[in-house]
């Protein structure tokens, strides 16, 4: 009989030996078998091959509600309808300008449309990193994962993982792809970057532990949750959506860095693991994608770290591995590989095709389609999809966004605020009202900053603020530097956020670099805070203080406003190395000078 993970939990820290023997324990008990119930055996009664190759597909969806008569609407019903694919992922779009997200009850109403149309309930996941804020809007905002690694406090991502799994079942998603436990350890990685929760493994595996924990704590908002990238994705210089990096380090360094917070979250009964589409030399051949690996997936991950659970590739239609694989090619070969779901194929009709004939050629095996099938029924009936798969339109506006959440989502961002540099004591300002303010956004179409204006403006009223983004020349910079001459000092609130399909690491754009160098050649004090990547104090180490908020999101820049202005104390530690710059742990103390009442986050 087919088996699926049991899950298992982390406890407090031990000594070693009897975290040894809590190990040896935790991997019998992930051994345990898990017969099929009566529901998924019922479910699976009815099943073709093709039906049971479909179960193993998950494809796109962007939360809008498609008119019934588009052609989007209709590749739907073929997919779900015909096709019977097991699962959707909710995604993001672009209008050209900024990126859009969905609505609650908009997500939840389509949800249920297709809902309506699966013979099997379908399982509905979605890359909630940041909570599901980063998908839907509506909902609690949460910094990213660096921001939570330079609390230190993994109590913390306990409550994102409870809220996390609280909202995102009041939308109809059951399944987080999240935490991220990549070991953030190479400065120019322009993918992870803040993703991460820092450069230690072992901070990394509490945090990650803690998430996963905080998703499983509510039996009735049961979420699954997934550790990402395996084998480990921190250590690159590449983007995997563009083309595949290489991880060169040898197997030893593996063991005591990138392995080390996967393995804790399979001893704390994670319920899925990601893939990477990278290359790691030490387990595999040099060209060969990790989501292809029979010696990562199988030998490494299930073998080795005994994970019975469902590993699911990260999205197929990525560069890194649809540069050298075909649809079905690379469907066929992650099966083989020992991957259960098939992850955003960019054609689900070639990919059942393919599967379907590897079966009738022998190269795959019925059983073995099988065996990552009852994984992904099993865990349908495990968060009740057998009872219940429609969302309650009535009950989401109880659900997400709540006041208390977003109050603890602000301490967050607070604690995490951490100042690296304060030459002078320029920390906090003196006179804000006498400094000048300025916001460089990614994008001039965006929302950044916004929210840092209107908390600085509670304070200073009739504060100087100016925004220059990356499409301005160098001469109308070199103007906004003269215009800002009266000034006695400058704040610089820097958007450095990390996305992909950028190529490289989130730097300031365009001519802005040249501009920050103006401020500073004007001989007056410069502070600049990093609201994303804090790497790029490495481009500007002259300047006289330096703050990182590891997050661009708004409760992130109202923490800004209120660590510059002596309103909240600053207590966040750097969970990674600045090169050249600063240590992993630096973080200068600060008490809060002129405290406030905080009532929870302004959005």
């Amino acid at each position: 009989m087919l088996v699926l993970a049991a899950a298992t939990s982390a406890g407090p820290a031990r000594s070693e030996s009897a975290r040894k023997a809590a190990a040896t324990k935790s991997v019998a008990a992930k051994s345990a078998p898990l017969k099929a119930s009566p529901t998924v055996r019922r479910w699976m009664k009815t099943m073709t091959l093709r039906d049971e190759i479909a179960q193993l597909i998950f494809i796109a969806f962007h939360g809008a509600a498609p008119n019934s008569r588009s052609r989007e609407y209709r590749n739907f019903m073929h997919q779900i309808r015909d096709n019977k694919v097991g699962g959707l992922i909710l995604v993001n779009w672009s209008n050209g300008r900024v990126i859009q997200k969905a609505e609650p009850y908009a997500v939840a109403a389509f949800l249920n449309r297709m809902q309506r149309l699966a013979k099997t309930p379908l399982m509905v996941s979605g890359d909630f990193e940041r909570g599901a804020s980063m998908r839907v809007d509506g909902t609690t905002v949460f910094p990213h994962a660096m921001a939570f690694g330079a609390t230190g406090d993994p109590a913390y991502s306990r409550y994102e993982g409870e809220v996390t799994a609280r909202e995102a079942r009041a939308l109809g998603v059951q399944w987080l792809y999240y935490p991220v436990a990549d070991v953030n350890n190479n400065p120019d990685n322009p993918i992870i970057n803040i993703r991460s929760f820092g450069e230690n493994p072992e901070a990394v595996a509490a945090q990650v532990v803690a998430f996963v924990q905080g998703a499983h704590a509510d039996k009735k908002n049961y979420a699954l949750a997934t550790v990402k990238h395996f084998p480990g994705h921190g250590d690159t210089a590449v983007d995997s959506h563009m083309n595949m990096p290489t991880i060169t380090a040898d197997r030893e360094r593996l063991n005591h860095i990138e392995l080390v917070p996967f393995k804790a979250a399979i001893d704390a009964g994670v319920d899925s693991v990601m893939t990477a589409h990278i290359a790691v030399p030490a387990l595999s051949p040099p060209d060969l994608p990790s989501t292809l690996s029979p010696a990562i997936l199988t030998d490494l991950l299930k073998k080795e770290l005994g994970f019975k659970g469902i590993v699911v590739t990260d999205a197929l239609e990525m560069a890194g591995i649809a540069k050298g694989f075909s649809t079905g090619d690379a469907a066929v070969r992650a099966l083989e590989a020992g991957a259960d779901v098939l992850l955003m194929p960019t054609d689900p009709d070639a990919v059942i095709k393919a599967v379907a004939a590897a079966v009738q050629s022998g190269r795959l095996t019925r059983q073995r389609i099988q065996e990552s099938l009852l994984k992904v029924l099993s865990a349908k009936e495990k968060v009740g999809l057998d009872k219940k798969r429609f969302a309650d339109l009535e009950a989401i506006g109880d659900v997400v966004d709540s006041p208390e959440a977003n109050e603890k989502a602000q301490e967050i961002a607070e604690h995490a605020v951490t100042l690296v540099r304060n030459n002078s004591n320029m920390i906090p300002l003196a006179a804000p009202d006498r400094a000048c303010y300025v916001i460089m956004p990614e994008s001039r179409f965006g929302s950044e900053g916004q929210a840092y204006t209107q908390e600085l403006r509670k304070t200073v009223a009739r504060a100087t603020v100016v925004s220059w983004d990356a499409t301005l020349s160098r001469q109308q910079l070199d103007d906004g530097v003269s215009k800002l001459s009266g000034c006695e000092s400058y704040v610089v609130a820097a958007f450095t956020s990390v996305g992909a399909y950028r190529g490289t690491v989130g730097m300031l754009g365009g001519e802005l670099p040249h501009a920050l160098e103006g401020l500073m050649a004007t001989g007056k004090p410069v502070a600049l805070i990093a609201l994303g990547n804090p790497y790029v104090l490495r481009n500007f180490g002259n300047v006289t203080s330096y703050l990182a908020t590891f997050s661009n999101v708004p409760p992130c820049e109202i923490a800004a406003v209120r660590a510059v202005l002596g309103q909240i104390p600053i207590r966040g530690h750097l969970p990674v190395t600045i090169p050249g710059q600063a240590k992993y742990g630096d973080g200068i103390q600060l008490p809060a000078a002129h405290p406030i009442r905080v009532s929870g986050a302004s959005q």
